[in-house]
């Protein structure tokens, strides 16, 4: 784990809302070297809703392969919020699996 994703995650912790938005943008350019640390803390996440959501659209911003599995798992969550991550995500992503998983959420009634 690198110096800067540590100092990131320790920002987007914060209480201050400009402080996190200053973590996540310190990450945000980075999204694809640290993915398998960004899927790492989503995973373990569970009690910071809008930190979830942040670490879901690095996930998506990183444009990796990597990513397929959480965001399709994501796009079937209950929570609105990180669906809509998820398909964002795979928007960016933008190759044939992931244009298949937004398909069949979609004729599923899921998402837009």
């Amino acid at each position: 784990m690198t110096k800067r994703f540590q100092q990131a995650m320790q920002l987007m912790r914060r209480h201050d809302p400009q402080t996190k938005e200053d973590g996540f943008h310190l990450l945000l350019p980075h999204a694809a070297d640290h993915i398998d640390e960004i899927i790492a803390e989503f995973a373990q996440e569970r009690h910071d809703h809008g930190l979830r959501c942040r670490l879901l659209e690095l996930v998506g911003e990183a444009r990796s392969s990597q990513a397929l599995p959480v965001l399709t798992e994501q796009l079937h969550d209950g929570d609105e919020s990180l669906r809509y991550w998820a398909a964002k995500g795979l928007e960016k992503l933008d190759t044939r699996q992931a244009r298949q998983e937004l398909w069949k959420a979609r004729a599923n009634g899921l998402g837009d």
